[in-house]
């Protein structure tokens, strides 16, 4: 294998690449660019092609530069001229240079349309100072001049309408996590750094690490252990676990650590929940400019690990069991023991039941504000179905790229937003609206392409390049099963409501009555969406949240 001639492991130096079979040849031409070169270029020795090739598609993967490649022409296996060639899509703004002997001018001269050679060399180069380094310094100056350094962080490699590329970008986006998106299909350094992985399928995403390490379609949990998320627990006992990272949680972790509770929020997905994705948040108190709900959510995260919380992400949780005095949350990574927790799952919207729509997911069809898509319509016809704020809110974003947003609600009017995105959406030239309508059809091979629409009387075929879904919204407790009581929806009951008949709930112990937000299980409360009746709304999930510790310090001052 090639090696640096020094120690750096700074990637992002460029290099200089040189090729000989002949090991005093190579030791020469060596020693000569790192003396003039080695304090600003990390220089790269190779002994063959086949060596060099191995060493180019490496330091691609690592996202580092080659500034100049110097090939002897005669070496065994691979030419110096075929070396050259294979390197172009891997490097193709690398200068290069061919050592030759009198003999092979005339080859030198051929390889410069071939290989794009810049210069060839004649052996011996002697003195260095008057026939190498005069135009090693040309062609460095020439590459210096237009070089723009690469994007130091993880890169993904995925094509457009990938479903799973589309998952990782949203995951990524979501925990704050920065990266470059390439599509191998389109992008031209996506296509050089799919071929150092002999990856030909753009379907199948492939993730970049900062150290060059490669993952073919990881898992969500391999890439976050990658990247360095938290995702078990530093100890096994805690005041308060808080399940569930949304407005709700994060407002519990900050007033649980904020008054001493050893608290840790177990998030399975990223921190901010379904608010996490919204585009704008207009009517949050204190923000008059609005705010995204990613801002929100980081801004939230940032307070709670400063006050001490700790965040476990991405980290399920699959059940809750009593062991009186302590609650068990069950795990992918064990069981932590608490004594309370707080169940802020929230919602997740509910999934198009039309045939292909499975298939499409994520190739066109989006759950959920997606904003990480929305640039990718620039002047393209997209459709959101839904008629509550999420949607309100996902329309006039889009509308700043999409050529038409084509809105389709159940309801005869906008009744079911707030107003001031009804007064926005009806002052967007760009916005069709579909009333009293609902999605029926999606069409579409590798990707969504259109949508049929009906009314009462009428089907319409649209063209959509994209669907973005806020139908209905379903709780995310099916992990509670019977541990606590809920409705038939699945929403956790609280308070009075977990009485039946006037009675406690089964299996309530404690002589006094269940606090406001404390679910049939003493010690486990419900706060936000997830909640029988709550006010879907971001103010009040926070709300709930820091309210919900004030019961939690209530039940512990009774233990």
């Amino acid at each position: 294998m090639a090696t640096p001639s020094h120690g750096t492991t700074n990637r992002t130096r460029p290099t200089i690449v040189v090729v000989d079979d002949d090991p005093p040849v190579l030791r020469a031409i060596e020693r000569d660019l790192r003396g003039r070169y080695g304090d600003d270029y990390r220089i790269v020795a190779a002994t063959g092609g086949d060596e060099a090739l191995e060493a180019t598609r490496e330091l691609t993967v690592r996202g580092t530069p080659i500034a100049l490649f110097v090939v002897d022409q005669r070496m065994p296996r691979m030419t110096g001229i075929e070396l050259l060639l294979a390197t172009l899509e891997l490097q193709p703004d690398a200068k290069r240079v061919l050592l030759t002997a009198y003999a092979d001018t005339e080859v030198a001269i051929r390889a410069i349309n071939e290989v794009r050679l810049d210069q060839y060399i004649l052996k011996p180069w002697d003195p260095p100072e008057e026939r190498l380094f005069p135009i090693v310094d040309d062609l460095l100056a020439d590459w210096t001049a237009t070089f723009r350094p690469a994007f130091e962080g993880l890169r993904l490699i995925a094509g457009r309408w990938a479903p799973r590329g589309h998952a990782i970008r949203d995951f990524l986006t979501r925990n704050g996590i920065p990266y470059a998106w390439l599509d191998p299909e389109t992008d031209d350094e996506g296509r050089r750094l799919a071929a150092t992985q002999e990856a030909t399928d753009p379907a199948v995403p492939l993730v970049l690490l900062p150290d060059g390490t490669a993952l073919v379609d990881p898992a969500t949990r391999e890439l976050a252990e990658r990247v360095g998320l938290s995702m078990r627990p530093s100890r096994p006992f805690y005041d308060l676990v808080i399940v569930g990272g949304g407005p709700a949680g994060l407002a519990a972790a900050v007033y649980g650590a904020s008054e001493g509770l050893k608290t840790v929020l177990v998030e399975r997905e990223a921190p901010g929940g379904q608010a996490g994705t919204t585009s704008r948040i207009e009517n949050y108190l204190g923000f008059p400019a609005g705010l995204s709900g990613g801002d929100l959510a980081r801004r939230a995260l940032t307070q709670a690990r400063r006050l001490g919380a700790e965040i476990l992400s991405p980290a399920e949780v699959r059940a809750v069991r009593r062991e009186d005095p302590y609650r068990i949350l069950v795990t992918d990574e064990g069981e932590i023991s608490c004594q309370a927790a707080i169940v802020a799952t929230g919602v997740s919207y509910r999934t198009l039941d039309l045939p292909d729509a499975e298939r499409l997911a994520g190739a066109g069809i989006y759950y959920g504000a997606a904003t990480t898509e929305a640039v990718l319509y620039r002047g393209m016809e997209v459709a959101v179905v839904g008629g509550g704020n999420s949607a309100g809110q996902a329309v006039t974003y889009l509308a700043r790229f999409a050529d038409r947003v084509h809105l389709v609600i159940r309801t005869s009017d906008l009744s079911g937003m707030s107003q001031y995105l009804v007064e926005q959406i009806e002052a967007l030239d760009n916005v069709a609206l579909h009333a009293s309508s609902a999605v029926t059809g999606v069409q579409g091979a590798a990707h969504l392409e259109g949508i049929t629409v009906t009314t009462h009387e009428t089907s319409t075929e649209l063209p959509a390049a994209a669907l973005f879904v806020f139908i209905g919204q379903q709780p995310r407790t099916d992990w509670l099963a019977d541990a606590v009581v809920r409705d038939a929806p699945g929403f956790v009951l609280t308070g009075a409501e977990t009485r039946t008949d006037g009675r406690p709930p089964a299996g309530w112990t404690p002589r006094r009555e269940p606090f406001l937000l404390e679910t049939s299980m003493p010690g486990v409360f419900a706060a936000g969406d997830v909640r029988h009746r709550s006010v879907k709304r971001i103010a009040s999930a926070v709300g709930d949240g820091a309210m919900a510790v004030q019961f939690v310090h209530q039940y512990l001052a009774g233990l």
